[in-house]
């Protein structure tokens, strides 16, 4: 099993990421992205990944670490690359696909964490997951961009006369999401 796994990861690329969503979901996705951040203060990026890096993967072979561990580290570490902790109030959000191993992850920074704690997101993690089964990648980005969005509005506003969040025309990050 851990083979072909491997060998799905070597062979997808970025390409079959984009071609697995399509044009239209990108915009529909990035339409939403928008909107959502027209009623909170709050960044939230999408990343859809195909297949890990081979560092990633040399590691599972080396010392066996488990492909779940694994794809929650390179959230961490897009999380990061991003910028995604670097916004004006420290409440952005990534949604990380994981499309070898099906699996999504949502990092939040520490500006939201006294509001929606791990057991939080796992919980919305669950709630939208079976979104994913057959294919149906960009029904559950929408739900996580949702799910997402509905914590940023409960707790950051956009504060009075704020013509954009973060006060940047555009926001901070791009709506747009990054397909690698």
């Amino acid at each position: 099993m851990d083979v072909l796994r491997l060998l799905r990861h070597l062979w997808l690329d970025s390409a079959d990421a984009r071609r697995a969503l399509g044009d239209d979901a990108l915009r529909r996705l990035t339409a939403r992205v928008h909107d959502s951040e027209q009623r909170h203060t709050g960044e939230i990026c999408v990343c859809v990944e195909a297949s890990l890096p081979l560092r990633y993967l040399w590691r599972h072979l080396r010392h066996r670490e488990r492909f779940a561990a694994l794809t929650r580290e390179r959230a961490l570490e897009l999380f990061g690359d991003q910028r995604v902790w670097d916004t004006e109030y420290n409440n952005g959000v990534l949604i990380y696909v994981q499309w070898v191993e099906h699996r999504i992850e949502i990092v939040a920074d520490r500006g939201l964490a006294p509001y929606a704690d791990a057991a939080y997101w796992q919980a919305v993690l669950r709630d939208i997951s079976p979104s994913f089964g057959g294919g149906r990648l960009e029904d559950g980005l929408g739900r996580a961009i949702t799910a997402v969005g509905e914590v940023l509005q409960r707790h950051f506003p956009p504060s009075a006369g704020q013509a954009q969040p973060g006060g940047r025309e555009g926001g901070e990050l791009p709506d747009r999401p990054v397909v690698l």
